[in-house]
């Protein structure tokens, strides 16, 4: 068992000195990795995404952007960290999966020098959702996993859910 925490803090002390983005969400301040994020923009261009039998599945995903020819699932922050619903002012663009991420703000870019394994208190999603603990400015941050964000399985249901709807919609338009 300490082979497995010496390989885990051996793990995190690599990624020390990686760029982070620092945000906000519902009153929560989260950090994510800046090589993980494409482009940090306003809100202009959501399409609202209806999914039909999914939805209640997907419910933290409402809406979609198409950018540069691809299509990027837009994820509610809030519903995903089951935080308060705030309004969103910025999206996250991530960078290796068809994704974007609403938040409330974006406050800084910086340099981590240090991350923590999660403390065995995190249980359940949160396990999936941060790969571990900052302390930044004097307060700990939780650093995002950008791929809990949506699943690979989850972005393949969406898509074919879309594409059933898309056929349903063109059969009844030719006839």
């Amino acid at each position: 068992m300490s082979v497995h925490r010496s390989s885990d803090n051996e793990r995190l002390r690599r990624r020390a000195g990686e760029t982070v983005i620092l945000f906000s969400v519902g009153g929560a301040k989260f950090a994510i990795a800046a090589s993980a994020v494409d482009e940090i923009r306003d809100l202009a261009g959501l399409q609202k995404l209806v999914l039909g039998t999914l939805g209640q599945k997907f419910a933290k995903v409402k809406q979609m952007l198409e950018r540069q020819g691809q299509r990027y699932f837009v994820v509610d922050a809030c519903e995903h960290f089951h935080l308060a619903m705030a309004r969103p002012t910025r999206l996250l663009v991530l960078r290796h999966a068809p994704a974007a991420v609403t938040v409330n703000a974006i406050d800084c870019m910086l340099e981590l020098n240090a991350m923590q394994a999660l403390p065995r208190a995190f249980s359940g999603e949160e396990r999936d959702w941060y790969r571990g603990l900052a302390l930044i400015n004097g307060r700990v941050i939780p650093v995002v996993r950008p791929e809990a964000f949506l699943s690979k399985a989850e972005v393949i249901l969406i898509e074919a859910s879309l594409r059933g709807r898309e056929a349903g919609a063109r059969a009844v338009a030719g006839a």
